[in-house]
């Protein structure tokens, strides 16, 4: 693995790669470009850059219209405030119209930290992918971000793309085959499948390791987009007997709920679902938090062991 960086960070820098490409790239802010990274796209294409203030509803608003006038739109505020506040606009102007906007999201789940319940959202993946034809992507590490990123910008209609603040181990390698809608396999093992999205890749694949110390060998799968989802790899998962899913994200309505609507369908199988459990965060610190509402890989261990002994 490769140094920590946030995805938010590879956000950044991959929309400054791509408006060198793209002159019809627009992006815009509510008032948190140095937060969603937006900032150096500012600097660099400052008249393609609107920053909208602290009016998330403005800015989709805006972003539609520059939409449906020829442009590419990324409109990046915090994940609670894009799938919260602006949820109508982002449904009626935006879905409805299938509008070339990318929500990009940023500062999503527990590990916002400090910045309290008030910020930390969990509902976020759920909202999103009940808009008719709404891409929704997950990434979990720097490269899976920067690939992701320019299909997210290649494609033709409105995409939500989850980002997080705290800083996550590279996986992939530069050039690894990663595509929308498509999930990949990150480790092969018999004994059960995780089901990984966003920051609880990294969990998975140490628990996966403790996992196999004890003798219970475990595939991992990033599942970066959870809308449309990878049917073809779920019912491939559920041949090990057990599959358990794992996300920064309420267990309601989010990868888990996915992964059981296909499941319950195509190949009914054992399932865990590590995630919030139905509650509020709080402030503090991310590992804490995330040690306190059992989304560690301790609590992924746990989960599989319930499964298989």
């Amino acid at each position: 693995m490769a140094d920590k960086t946030a995805t938010r960070q590879a956000y950044g820098k991959v929309l400054v790669e791509i408006g060198k490409e793209n002159p019809d790239l627009v992006v815009m802010d509510a008032d948190l470009s140095k937060s969603t990274m937006t900032a150096e796209f500012a600097k660099t294409f400052p008249e393609r850059f609107f920053n909208m203030g602290i009016a998330e509803q403005n800015l989709y608003a805006a972003a539609c219209g520059l939409a449906l006038s020829g442009k590419t739109v990324c409109a990046s505020t915090f994940a609670m405030f894009a799938a919260g506040r602006a949820f109508e606009i982002i449904r009626n102007s935006i879905g409805y119209t299938h509008a070339n906007v990318k929500v990009c999201a940023t500062h999503a789940g527990i590990t916002v930290g400090e910045d309290g319940a008030s910020h930390q959202t969990f509902e976020d993946l759920a909202l999103m992918r009940t808009i008719p034809g709404m891409t929704v992507v997950n990434p979990c590490d720097d490269v899976s971000t920067r690939t992701l990123m320019k299909q997210v910008i290649d494609m033709q209609g409105p995409c939500y793309v989850r980002l997080g603040r705290a800083a996550v181990p590279t996986f992939y390698k530069e050039g690894a085959e990663i595509r929308l809608g498509k999930g990949n396999w990150l480790r092969r093992g018999n004994d059960a499948s995780i089901v990984a999205t966003g920051i609880m890749v990294s969990e998975a694949m140490a628990a996966a390791d403790e996992l196999s110390q004890s003798g219970i060998e475990v595939g991992v799968i990033d599942m970066h987009t959870i809308k449309p989802i990878d049917e073809d790899i779920l019912v491939e998962a559920a041949k090990a007997g057990a599959v358990i899913t794992a996300e920064e994200h309420s267990v309601i309505g989010g990868l888990g709920s996915a992964v059981a609507e296909v499941l319950s369908r195509k190949s009914p199988v054992r399932m865990a679902m590590v995630g919030q459990q139905d509650t509020f965060g709080e402030s503090g610190k991310p590992e804490e938090l995330k040690a306190k509402y059992g989304m560690t890989a301790a609590d992924i261990v746990k989960a599989v062991k319930g499964l298989v002994r």
